[in-house]
């Protein structure tokens, strides 16, 4: 294998860290808030679930990003380097700030944004894009509405026992639901790395055997989905704590009940998006949750000004990483 593709193949790895770094906060941040665990023990716990959702949860989500957003057949190595680098510095600019924004999106904007910089607008495949773009609203949505009623019922389930209670069975029930939504994590988000790489394998044709099914479409083979996991398990072993104080305080406080609501009303929305093969964000999914928890108590209760924060970040993401993949792709094509 050449220099260059491994570089590249480095490259996407380093995302995959960074990806799980920047979006540690999304698995722990609750459960640290809530001081079931302490901030190593959370991202122990969430690394470990991480890795573990490499077994058995599929890879629709990998093929969609593999071939399903970007003609694959337009698409060179240094396309897909340069859109690596739009995500990359993107992520490290809203973790600077603190900003719970999506590492997905930034993934597809700087892949989209080097792609139409070497090929123009031909290379995107307008039906990959409809599902990812609807869920830019549906994610956080979902996560709201799905925390709120959780909230609700829990609220009318647990009423009559006394708060010290309900905290002392919530606080177990916490280290569950953080495992769940690490899993969802695992699942969608190491798979953005998987379509990567394989994308990267499949049009050099000296390399396309490894991910080639029998049916000449992209696949995914087990050791590129462990690589993947192992990467963004480490990332998120390093934590991302600038973040995790936004999203586990700033936004609304919680309880060990609230925490439980929020983490398992993502995964929900984690793993229904999978099943669908969406490239869904993470980020927007556990904000909308959390949210939705806080809205339970009293309106007032979330802090809106950072939440607006956060929304302008969302609204941000694509666009600008698409322009830092296409000034990395000019950059790339004048020196190669």
């Amino acid at each position: 294998m050449n220099i260059f593709i491994i570089s590249i193949i480095v490259v996407a790895l380093i995302f995959d860290y960074v990806n799980g770094f920047h979006d540690s906060a999304n698995s722990i941040s609750t459960v640290v808030s809530t001081r079931v665990l302490t901030p190593f023990q959370a991202v122990l716990w969430a690394a470990f679930f991480n890795f573990v959702a490499a077994f058995g949860f599929g890879t629709y989500v990998a093929k969609t990003i593999g071939s399903g957003m970007i003609d694959i057949h337009l698409v060179t190595p240094s396309i897909i380097l340069a859109g690596l680098l739009g995500a990359i510095i993107w992520d490290l600019i809203t973790w600077w700030f603190g900003l719970p924004t999506s590492s997905s999106h930034a993934l597809i904007g700087g892949y989209a944004g080097s792609a139409i910089a070497a090929a123009g607008w031909k290379v995107i495949i307008v039906a990959g894009w409809t599902k990812t773009i609807l869920f830019i609203v549906l994610a956080p949505i979902i996560g709201l509405v799905v925390g709120w009623l959780m909230m609700v019922v829990v609220i009318n389930l647990f009423h009559r026992q006394s708060p010290a209670n309900v905290d002392g069975h919530f606080r177990k029930l916490q280290l569950f639901s953080a495992a769940i939504y690490s899993l969802g994590h695992g699942t969608n988000d190491a798979q953005k790395t998987m379509g990567i790489i394989a994308g990267l394998l499949f049009i050099v044709p000296k390399y396309a055997p490894l991910v080639t099914g029998a049916d000449q479409k992209i696949f995914i083979p087990m050791w590129l989905i462990l690589l993947c996991h192992a990467a963004i398990a480490l990332g998120t072993l390093s934590g991302g704590w600038r973040i995790v104080r936004t999203l586990g305080g700033r936004i609304t406080k919680l309880k060990p009940v609230g925490g439980f609501c929020a983490e398992t009303a993502g995964a929900i929305t984690l793993f229904g998006a999978s099943w669908l093969g969406v490239p869904v964000s993470t980020t927007h999914t556990i904000t909308g949750a959390i949210v939705g928890v806080g809205m339970t108590k009293r309106f007032s209760s979330v802090r809106w000004i950072v939440a607006g924060r956060i929304v302008w970040a969302w609204i941000l993401t694509i666009p600008v990483s698409a322009l830092i993949g296409a000034v990395s792709f000019k950059i790339i094509a004048a020196f190669l």
